[in-house]
């Protein structure tokens, strides 16, 4: 099916790239470098969206034999919490899109304390109602993050936010991201937005090695922060400083896979957190970074909604809409509902009763 969705609101190829570094020692020369964290933060971005609007897969999963015979365990003790998981993730998406009704730059700005964990929980709470459908309740964010990376790989999500990372430091294997190769973004040294497929790709294929970086070693340090746990040298006895190459292979297996659901988490920053103020002080597109980030969930929120339909019908999810408060019942929850979900499981789906359990 090659119909448009909704979800899109820009254009990735239509937004102008990041200025080059001026020269000399200006103050504007020094906001620039300070700016460059940010700058890089809001280059992975992009380029996940970037890359969620050219593949322009959303459709296909319903061509998915996983997603056909995709049936959920949906019981009237279950469908409570689920409605409520549902819930706190439209609230949340519903907060990420209103912030730019105020046009207002250095509001947009401070904004980034509350815009990127909404950003990141709305798609936390998406993901708990996709795996509670199937029965699976779980409120640990690591064990969703494990859950999630494995259904990555199985190939429960279209080819847009399908792509992994697996192995172990310094030997990291990119999957799905064909043209990443060709492209270094460690030699780029502009800093401008990805304008090509090939060089979003390799945007996101940095930005997985760098999300699987910070996950080895804060795995690493906590385990050898702690006595108990601690690796050591069999001669001294000694805390090990240095990991050896099986140890750090050992460390990738309990990591398990780095998915689009780990790039989402990197935005988990506490608004006590100095990192944050890297980016609210910082000279970068903030609305281009707003809207990129609504993009990416909306995204992963309709991949999740359509799963969740499949599993309850038709029928009892539109039920499940009606009840909803009236600012989310006719927002973009009822728009994705008709244009994006109704469109991937009414062609196919015959009895919605049959997909409920008893």
């Amino acid at each position: 099916m090659t119909q448009r969705t909704n979800v899109t609101m820009h254009s990735p190829d239509a937004q102008t790239p990041f200025v080059p570094a001026p020269a000399g020692n200006s103050p504007v020369d020094e906001n620039w470098r300070k700016s460059i964290p940010a700058q890089v933060f809001l280059n992975h971005f992009f380029a996940m969206d970037y890359h969620i609007q050219h593949q322009n897969d959303l459709f296909d999963v319903a061509k998915f034999p996983i997603f056909q015979q995709f049936y959920g365990r949906v019981t009237d003790e279950s469908r409570k919490a689920l409605e409520k998981l549902l819930l706190n993730s439209w609230s949340a998406e519903y907060a990420l899109r209103i912030t730019p009704v105020v046009n207002d730059e250095q509001y947009l700005q401070s904004s980034l304390h509350w815009t990127f964990p909404q950003a990141y929980y709305s798609a936390l709470f998406s993901a708990r109602a996709f795996l509670a459908v199937q029965g699976v309740n779980v409120s640990n964010e690591e064990l969703i993050r494990k859950r999630i990376g494995n259904m990555v790989v199985r190939g429960y999500y279209p080819a847009s936010i399908g792509y992994y990372a697996l192995g172990p430091i310094n030997s990291y294997r990119i999957q799905r991201l064909p043209m990443a190769k060709r492209f270094s973004v460690a030699a780029k040294t502009d800093l401008l937005l990805p304008s090509r497929s090939g060089s979003a790709q390799a945007e996101l294929a940095q930005f997985l090695k760098t999300t699987r970086d910070q996950r080895v070693k804060a795995l690493r340090n906590a385990i050898q922060n702690n006595p108990k746990t601690a690796l050591r040298s069999p001669k001294t006895g000694e805390i090990l400083q240095k990991f050896s190459v099986e140890q750090y292979k050992q460390l990738a297996k309990q990591i398990g896979y780095t998915t689009y659901f780990d790039m989402l988490s990197r935005l988990r920053i506490s608004s006590t957190n100095r990192e944050i103020e890297r980016f609210v002080d910082s000279e970068i597109d903030v609305k281009l970074f707003h809207q990129s980030l609504v993009n990416i969930v909306a995204h992963v929120n309709a991949v999740h909604e359509a799963y969740i339909a499949k599993a309850m019908g038709m029928n009892a999810y539109r039920q499940l809409v009606a009840k909803l408060p009236s600012y989310l019942q006719e927002s973009f929850v009822r728009e994705r509902m008709n244009t994006v979900i109704a469109p991937m499981i009414e062609p196919q789906q015959e009895e919605p009763s049959m997909r409920m359990a008893a």
